[in-house]
């Protein structure tokens, strides 16, 4: 039906506003709160959570911006803005995760007082807010690699939450200050570690890589193994964006009707987009022993076809059972 193939992306894209205003407003009252408990930890979880709406902002825009279609200027339509909305998310994680850490070794250097019950309960209000919308976006997110920059987000900020509960505690049990900047670096690695995936498959996607996973040389033993293709030269699979792969090549083919022709390469490609979900497709056919675009070789099939057919008439003819009526 019409209107199902737009309800998946629409309804991510509510989710995604409803849940930058959710986190602003929780960035304001975290950052209030970690102010005045004097907690890194909190800060920077508040500086994290900040990255975090402009990264749901961002794949908002991305999202909306991808359903729009091709145009003359753009045939493949606007897939790679969210591509680079992930790139932009994934550099602003490696930048708050450097900001976290300089300041983390400060505070070692010169250790600060901090109050751990405010910690403790806005961290657990950030635990709480961040599993909520990370449960919204976990479904979209395994296709979509701009929703999925989203999701890290989260996920990441969910379990840097924890710990600054943990790191709450232990000044609480201890007065060990220390805990707080020890938790932030911890914090801080866990940013970096969340970010290396989306940053890694970004940049693939824009160097027009193959996707994660792909192995070319199976892409190309599938192509040749279909009945009626004799070899593969030129093949190239890359990604335009989330859930978009697209792949080109040449196959050789035995000399042979159009029809014939058109037969391999509709195999050719029904078995691309069921074996590695490749949608769209280029493939040149070529007649083996030919060069590619020699006019005689395409004359050489069309007078074969023809002579075929002649063939077959002409034995018709000659068959005594065939009665002939004018």
């Amino acid at each position: 039906m019409g209107h199902g193939h737009d309800h998946g992306p629409s309804l991510t894209g509510k989710r995604l506003l409803l849940s930058v205003f959710i986190t602003v407003a929780f960035v304001l009252g975290e950052s209030a709160t970690g102010y005045f408990s004097n907690s890194l930890a909190l800060m920077s979880d508040a500086g994290h959570n900040f990255a975090d709406a402009l990264a749901l902002i961002l794949s908002w825009y991305g999202l909306w911006i991808a359903r729009r279609p091709s145009s003359e200027k753009h045939s493949y339509g606007y897939h790679r803005v969210g591509i680079l909305t992930a790139l932009v998310n994934a550099v602003a994680l490696v930048v708050i995760a450097l900001a976290v850490f300089w300041e983390a070794i400060s505070r070692l250097r010169h250790p600060e007082p901090v109050q751990s019950k405010p910690m403790i309960i806005v961290a657990l209000v950030a635990i709480l807010l961040n599993t909520v919308i990370s449960l919204w976006l976990r479904k979209a997110a395994k296709d979509d690699l701009n929703v999925r920059s989203a999701y890290m987000h989260m996920v990441g900020d969910a379990v840097s939450a924890v710990g600054v509960v943990i790191a709450g505690v232990v000044v609480a049990f201890t007065g060990a200050s220390i805990a707080d900047p020890l938790v932030s670096i911890l914090i801080g690695l866990l940013i970096l570690w969340s970010s290396w995936g989306i940053l890694k498959e970004s940049v693939n996607v824009l160097l027009e890589g193959i996707p994660e996973g792909m192995d070319m040389w199976t892409v190309e033993q599938t192509i040749s193994g279909v009945h009626g293709v004799l070899a593969v030269h030129d093949l190239h699979v890359w990604t335009v964006g989330s859930g978009m792969t697209c792949c080109s090549c040449h196959i050789t083919v035995e000399e042979q009707s159009v029809r014939s022709g058109e037969n391999v390469l509709r195999e050719v490609t029904k078995k691309l987009e069921h074996d590695f979900r490749i949608a769209h497709t280029t493939i040149q056919v070529e007649v083996g022993g030919c060069e590619p675009n020699d006019m005689y070789c395409v004359m050489k099939v069309a007078g074969h076809a023809t002579g075929k057919a002649r063939d077959h008439g002409s034995h018709d003819s000659d068959d005594p059972s065939v009665s002939h009526e004018h």
